[in-house]
């Protein structure tokens, strides 16, 4: 895994331009983020005093993510974690008086457990907010999102909605909700007749969307917002399919993970709260281009089951 540290009042680097080249390419650095600067926040010491005793001693708020998200988060060009959820992390750690460091792990499922087992403090996240998974973790939730799909331009097979994934090659990100739906849906395929999906995991965003440019598979299932930003770095060869609509979800909400009970998270939606009372949650939302997925109020495991 590889440690990406942020000090306090150092400035994240922007939303940029995401090289497609490759499943491992870094994002291409052609510009900054005017107002990084403008994310930076007063510490307030009653939340920083809150924190879990790990937190306070160490300086530093450690958050697990599971490979590149873009818009989200992403590597740039000197291989550093970028986007709108780094910004946010940056700014809540300056209101909680830390500094702020990303963790790379290899899946989804080894954030959900290490953050379970404490090895890491929390994920900035956002990671799909499920009654499942509320069993043994928490959400602070901050996005409210679609699922769509990314295909081929000219949508070739013709994907209006889930139920058309029926025979044909969908990629999903491994160990995400997409591949819990697509393949159940694959089985109701096989159920009224038809032939079932194959349902192809990936370890992250990346080598899923690699897979439809070069044909390996006909669709990426995945999160609305980054299948767009993928499709506008690439309009001649990419395009989402059945966007806006629930696609076996319901109120999809995604967010932060915090341990299970833990007071991290209460201090956490706190933090979160004066940043969209002092404008810099939209602001970061807004100049990431992912205006549609602002939830209007922030709060705890808000999201429903499948």
């Amino acid at each position: 895994m590889s440690i990406t540290r942020f000090s306090r009042g150092m400035v994240p680097i922007g939303l940029l331009a995401l090289v497609l080249s490759g499943c491992s390419d870094p994002v291409d650095v052609s510009a900054g983020n005017e107002s990084a600067a403008g994310n930076e926040q007063e510490m307030v010491q009653e939340l920083h005093d809150r924190l879990p005793a790990k937190i306070r001693d160490s300086g530093k708020l450690v958050s697990a993510q599971a490979g590149q998200f873009p818009p989200y988060h992403y590597l740039d060009a000197n291989k550093k974690d970028v986007g709108s959820s780094i910004q946010l992390g940056e700014a809540l750690a300056d209101i909680l008086g830390v500094d702020f460091e990303t963790v790379t792990v290899q899946s989804l499922p080894g954030v959900l457990s290490g953050i379970e087992a404490g090895r890491y403090d929390f994920s900035i996240g956002p990671i799909g907010d499920f009654a499942e998974r509320q069993k043994s973790v928490d959400f602070v939730d901050y996005i409210q999102e679609f699922v769509a799909f990314a295909v081929q331009h000219g949508n070739p097979e013709n994907i209006q909605g889930l139920q058309d994934i029926c025979g044909i090659r969908v990629a999903v990100q491994a160990g995400g909700s997409a591949e819990e739906v697509a393949r159940e849906q694959s089985e109701r395929c096989v159920s009224e007749g038809s032939p079932a999906a194959d349902v192809k995991a990936f370890q992250d965003q990346n080598a899923a969307i690699l897979s439809v440019r070069s044909g390996r598979t006909d669709a990426f299932f995945s999160s609305q917002a980054p299948l767009t930003y993928f499709a506008q770095q690439a309009p001649d060869q990419l395009e989402v399919a059945a966007g806006g609509q629930s696609n076996g979800f319901d109120d999809l909400r995604q967010g932060m993970v915090v341990p299970k009970d833990s007071e991290l998270g209460t201090v956490l939606l706190e933090a979160l709260q004066r940043l969209y009372e002092n404008g810099t949650y939209e602001r970061i939302m807004t100049e990431a281009g992912l205006e549609t997925e602002i939830l209007p109020e922030p709060g705890i495991n808000l999201g429903a089951d499948l």
